[in-house]
């Protein structure tokens, strides 16, 4: 990574001798809920770890990366966290939730940047440990914004952060923000520009939460059903008792060998072989399977006579009935 990229991508760090711990992560009205007790505290907490300077934080980075001093790294992080709070402030708006959650992000952001400086390079260590930082806390945001996650390609992390953005700034300019337009702004795809706006502008809602504060109804209780309606429900039993009825009606008129045909292959989840029928009647395989298909045949012209406005066809292995 250059120098370059990480002074463009990183803000003023904690090294910059801040006085006061809360100056020192922006003012306490941008603060959000400063009176979480939790987040009070922490605030509190690290504002008693010391501030180094630019010797001071070279000097540990050479003793961690040359002797792998974990001291020297404590020091590192600790003196960092306030600048982990002030680059946390930058996405509060795309979180708000529990702020602590960026803070805990960006800690870890903090330590893996600590792990990966070389001093040697002639970086700022507060430049270099913003980058990790805002890595970290903008992988969180992406993962936890949605149920599913928003933000898995580039295009679409960019999307994120610069689609609102954009459209104030094409609607004060007079223009129409449609997505062609701002794909070829941002130079992304229109349908990705398509599916961030939906996904930014629908939040997620639990299935079992009230339709409103005042009903006892859930979410659930009114989403489509992707099966069939009730009447086609009813209307298919109907037909089904309907069916077995001429059924049995047809097996009186049936012989032993086309009965058992109809009983035990036709009309069964396990149907016997036609080796296996062939054998409890001592005759060939192929007589087994003219009978079948004389059998069929009979089956289709008595339904068509008994059943002339539910049967479609008969395909020569089963009944195909119309739900209508």
């Amino acid at each position: 990574m250059s120098k370059n990229t990480i002074e463009d991508t990183a803000e003023t760090g904690a090294n910059d001798g801040y006085e006061n711990p809360l100056v020192a992560v922006g003012d306490e009205e941008n603060l959000p809920a400063l009176s979480n007790p939790a987040l009070h505290r922490y605030l509190q907490e690290i504002s008693q770890y010391e501030l180094l300077t630019r010797e001071e934080t070279d000097e540990l980075a050479i003793r961690f990366r040359e002797e792998g001093d974990q001291d020297a790294a404590y020091r590192l992080v600790s003196s960092n966290l306030r600048l982990v709070v002030k680059v946390a402030m930058d996405f509060q708006k795309y979180w708000m939730q529990n702020f602590m959650d960026l803070i805990q992000e960006g800690n870890v952001g903090l330590v893996q940047a600590t792990k990966k400086f070389d001093p040697y390079r002639g970086v700022k260590f507060s430049y270099y440990a913003a980058y990790w930082i805002r890595a970290y806390v903008l992988k969180f945001i992406m993962d936890n914004w949605r149920l599913v996650k928003i933000g898995t390609t580039q295009a679409q992390r960019k999307l994120f952060f610069s689609l609102n953005k954009e459209r104030k700034l094409l609607e004060s300019q007079g223009f129409n923000a449609e997505p062609k337009l701002i794909a070829q702004r941002l130079n992304v795809k229109e349908r990705e520009v398509v599916e961030m706006g939906q996904r930014m502008d629908n939040w997620d809602v639990s299935l079992e939460s009230p339709v409103r504060s005042d009903s006892e109804d859930e979410q659930k209780s009114f989403l489509p059903s992707n099966g069939p309606g009730i009447e086609s429900t009813v209307a298919g039993k109907e037909i089904k008792v309907k069916l077995a009825e001429l059924l049995d009606t047809l097996k009186d008129r049936l012989n032993d060998k086309e009965r058992m045909i109809l009983e035990k292959r036709l009309l069964t989840d396990e149907p016997l072989t036609l080796q296996n029928i062939a054998d409890k009647f001592s005759i060939s395989r192929e007589r087994v399977r003219q009978i079948e298909v004389n059998l069929l045949k009979k089956m289709k012209k008595y339904l068509e006579v008994e059943m002339p406005d539910i049967v479609d066809y008969f395909d020569g292995e089963r009944i195909v009935i119309n739900s209508d």
